[in-house]
């Protein structure tokens, strides 16, 4: 199953029967946890007999509702997962990699490029256009100021799209660090604000509470991450999911950095004659300034 539990009940609700579709509802409504419950509670809230659950669960795929929820404990325990946790995973432990015969190192850079293509294809594949378009209008909109924000390793990400927007567009900043200066940023929130923000497996609280900030004063969001979704999904006009599939331990970030890549590309465009303009004049003033 690609994506996770939610996308595919979200995805065959018109295949379940009207019954089923009041139970599906139920689950998504409080997801994750709803789906932990007993049948018979699911049931009593749905409004429907504990049969239907049970039909409810095998029409999505699974043996029977033991087996859904069993579902959804390997995707949490995906969504929660660490460098740590993967590397001492059944399928990567060390054990396993002393008894496997050494590859030569370029069969393991043929596997590892395999592996990138697939991924950035992927990530392409799955990303919706609207939210794509949505994101790029957003940023695009020279009216709206754009702030960013990354995690532990995202703020890379963060950093490399800001740096490229602050070269043909104005208004664009990183959220800063410190304790005072961060709080006086977040303060400055407004109606007219783009909040972007990079939020990955393990997921980083103060991301979800920037988003929920953001949202309250009326600005817009988007999130770019993995496919459990950070919980700043929640708030987010704009969600991006790129994949993070890799033969490390830890999740890759190159189709993120693609994705990150071809949204500039397309807000470059869509800016058009002002954002050339624009770069022109960051151009003169960097070489005046001795910084080119």
């Amino acid at each position: 199953m690609s994506g996770t539990l939610a996308d595919e009940m979200r995805s065959r609700l018109g295949e379940l029967s009207p019954a089923e579709r009041k139970v599906a509802r139920i689950l998504l409504a409080g997801y994750p946890a709803a789906v932990f419950e007993t049948v018979a509670t699911i049931a009593e809230r749905a409004g429907v007999s504990a049969p239907t659950v049970l039909r409810c669960a095998s029409r999505l795929g699974y043996k029977g509702f033991p087996d859904l929820q069993a579902a959804l404990r390997s995707e949490l325990d995906a969504r929660n997962a660490s460098p740590i946790t993967l590397y001492e995973a059944p399928d990567t432990s060390p054990q396993e990699v002393a008894a496997t015969p050494p590859s030569s190192t370029a069969a393991h850079l043929g596997e590892h490029s395999a592996l990138v293509r697939q991924a950035v294809s992927r990530t392409f594949d799955e990303v919706a256009p609207h939210e794509f378009e949505d994101a790029v209008s957003l940023l695009g909109d020279p009216r709206r100021r754009v702030h960013l924000a990354g995690g532990r390793f995202t703020h890379l990400l963060a950093e490399y799209l800001g740096l490229h927007l602050m070269q043909f567009r104005d208004q664009v900043g990183l959220l800063p660090h410190k304790d005072v200066e961060r709080t006086s940023y977040l303060t400055q929130l407004a109606r007219r604000d783009v909040t972007v923000l990079f939020d990955y497996r393990r997921y980083e609280a103060d991301k979800t509470l920037i988003a929920e900030l953001a949202r309250e004063r009326g600005g817009k969001v988007i999130v770019f991450t993995d496919p459990w979704l950070s919980p700043a999904a929640a708030h987010a006009d704009v969600v991006l999911i790129t994949q993070v599939s890799s033969d490390s331990p830890y999740d890759s970030l190159t189709p993120a950095m693609a994705l990150v890549e071809s949204l500039v590309a397309a807000v470059l465009d869509q800016v058009g004659g002002d954002g050339h303009e624009r770069m022109k004049r960051a151009e003169r003033v960097a070489r005046r300034t001795g910084l080119l």
